[in-house]
């Protein structure tokens, strides 16, 4: 085994990257160095590193390899690929995060519209945000939609509209779809509009709304000057809510951090053009290194998955490759990047700000795991189970009248949906509604394969009362695992008191094998609460797989055997129509305009769905 310290003494005085690995050859740690030599040295310096979580670190480090780059740019540019390649266990792995939306706005359309993507494209399009969540972005679209009448609908209706929508009616859309409500330039000066309040121009906003409010009025048109008068009332009402007179029009990202032990937090706040858009905290557990390290090697990153990159980074600390990151922004961005540490002002106040959000941001998800851990306590003591639930796998079927019968598993750790051991089943062996034998079907091939792999839960829960409880029992005993606790969950229901008429919701009771009194939680029990939403998402989870295959179903039996509709055909039509209801409530004459479709495939399309629809 190499002499790690002999080796250091090796190492060149160059920029670089060094790679630190454990008795296994895998690599633990990737970091970067402008003097390769200096910085790996420190680590083993006969002072030793103070910090406890680098010296319980270092000991698994057996080798350390480099690779020395001509730059300090490229060093950057080299760690973030080797992260990527080697995910090692002491760095912070910032995973390309599909939760960032952005707003989407295409110019080369005649009447563009906005759509929420996930990522950025290189497309000529217009592309605003990040947003931090779905959410955040469906609430400004709103918002937008209110202000700005610009349409909403998809290009397959937009195509196939004969007459305005209710939006129109509403007055949240000028209806381009349909000749004669508007014109493209008219349509265009409004989407300029959109354009300007999204980039945060709103003061170049208000003065071109002003200067169309007094053209209105001069040619006397009195309502189009209303309706005008009222947007600039909101966008004004809007720049009150938003406006941050202290960032003055700037487009920054300010960086924050809080240290634990060996959990390091994150905080990005988010401005753009003098608006506060967002931020986002993430959390870094088993970091060995410096602060300054983690911070730099998480911008890096940061800036890899996150396509718009601000005229000004503001840091809370001195970072040694603070040059060479600032020319890696400016390189991508395609002009001047700052990357700065404020010492006063108002940049110095966001900079404490965001380390502020950090530390209270850490402080709440240890408050929320202290919560999560009472509440898995609550349910071992009320249930007498053997070991804490921190693993919860939770069944339900779904069906109508025992068509496309289907049953989902949800599986919860530590109070968490852990998504990527969901499992949804067809029901194989049954027909007709029998939710008891099909419960009993999906139970045992989910526990046939645990078994067999080891991979069994601390408790499995059923959507059901004492029938579906009974089902799960049976199965455990026929294959042996009559010592995995087992809970059944009755929705609460309805009652009616038939003299005064009162109406309220009977208590959710959940039912253990060989005890005959239900168990009842108080109503605000976070353990209920955790309940209650495991078998929600279970419920959800087999509700949207029942749909799915209803949905296939009726567009096969509609669709796919009409005499020349093939797979290719019907896709086609849907594209064309948008949807099956669409394409239904075509006429002959529109069905007939379809590209690549004949005449008389298309009459007899027309004729199945006019005389055998629903």
């Amino acid at each position: 085994m190499p002499d790690v310290r002999a080796q250091i003494e090796r190492f060149p005085r160059a920029p670089g990257v060094y790679l630190m690995k454990n008795a296994d050859g895998k690599v633990v740690y990737v970091g970067k160095a402008k003097n390769l030599r200096s910085r790996v040295r420190q680590y083993y310096s006969q002072a030793g590193d103070p910090r406890f979580h680098i010296r319980l670190g270092l000991p698994s480090v057996v080798d350390i390899d480099f690779l020395v780059t001509n730059t300090e740019k490229e060093a950057l540019i080299l760690e973030n690929t080797l992260i990527k390649k080697h995910k090692p266990r002491f760095n912070i792995n910032l995973r390309d995060d599909k939760n960032y939306v952005h707003l989407r706005l295409d110019p080369r359309q005649t009447y563009p519209r906005l759509t929420v993507v996930r990522r950025a494209g290189t497309d000529k399009a217009l592309y605003f945000g990040p947003y931090a969540s779905s959410q955040a972005v469906r609430e400004t679209l709103r918002g937008l939609y209110r202000v700005f009448p610009i349409r909403s609908c998809t290009d397959a209706v937009f195509n196939s509209r004969t007459r305005p929508c209710l939006y129109y009616e509403i007055g949240q859309c000028v209806a381009p779809c349909v000749e004669g409500f508007t014109t493209a330039e008219t349509y265009r000066e409004l989407v300029g509009q959109v354009v300007l309040h999204l980039q945060g121009k709103s003061d170049e906003l208000v003065k071109t709304l002003k200067a169309e409010i007094g053209k209105a009025s001069e040619e006397l048109r009195f309502e189009e000057a209303g309706r005008l008068y009222r947007r600039l009332q909101a966008v004004e009402e809007t720049m009150g809510k938003q406006r941050m007179n202290l960032l003055k029009q700037r487009d920054q990202d300010i960086f924050g951090y809080h240290r634990a032990g060996d959990t390091v937090q994150i905080q990005t706040l988010n401005v753009r053009s003098g608006q506060l858009v967002g931020g986002r905290a993430y959390t870094f557990t088993r970091q060995l290194v410096p602060e300054t390290e983690v911070l730099s090697s998480f911008i890096n990153q940061y800036y890899t998955t996150n396509p718009h990159i601000p005229r000004e980074v503001l840091l809370p600390c001195d970072l040694e490759d603070a040059d060479s990151l600032a020319e890696l922004l400016s390189e991508q961005k395609g002009r001047q990047v700052s990357v700065r540490v404020p010492q006063k002002g108002d940049k110095q106040h966001l900079v404490r700000l965001a380390m502020t959000n950090a530390r209270l941001s850490y402080e709440k998800e240890q408050d929320a795991e202290e919560q999560q851990q009472r509440a898995l306590e609550d349910l071992q003591k009320r249930f007498r189970l053997q070991v804490l639930p921190r693993r919860i796998e939770c069944f339900d079927i779904s069906n109508i009248s025992g068509t496309q019968s289907v049953g989902s598993m949800v599986c919860f750790q530590d109070g968490q949906p852990a998504k990527q051991r969901y499992r949804r089943y067809r029901i194989r062996t049954l027909e007709g509604p029998n939710d008891y034998g099909m419960m009993l079907e999906v139970l045992g091939r989910r526990y046939r394969r645990a078994l067999a792999e080891d991979d069994l839960p601390d408790l499995l829960m059923v959507d059901g009362g004492k029938g579906q409880l009974s089902m799960a029992v049976r199965i455990l005993e026929e294959l042996g695992l009559s010592e995995l606790d087992v809970v059944g969950i009755a929705k609460s229901r309805l009652k009616v008191d038939e003299g005064s008429g009162d109406r309220w919701h009977s208590d959710e009771k959940f039912y253990r094998p060989g005890r005959k009194n239900a168990v009842i939680f108080p109503n605000h029990a976070p353990a209920l609460f955790l309940l209650q939403r495991v078998r929600d998402e279970a419920h959800r989870f087999a509700v949207t797989y029942h749909k799915k295959l209803r949905s296939k179903q009726r567009l096969h039996s509609h669709l796919e055997e009409i005499a020349g509709i093939g797979e290719k055909r019907k896709v086609q039509l849907l594209r064309h129509f948008g949807s099956l209801k669409q394409v239904r409530e075509a006429s002959l004459n529109d069905l007939q305009a379809v590209p690549g479709v004949p005449q008389r495939v298309a009459a007899a399309v027309y004729e199945a769905l006019h005389d055998g629809a629903e």
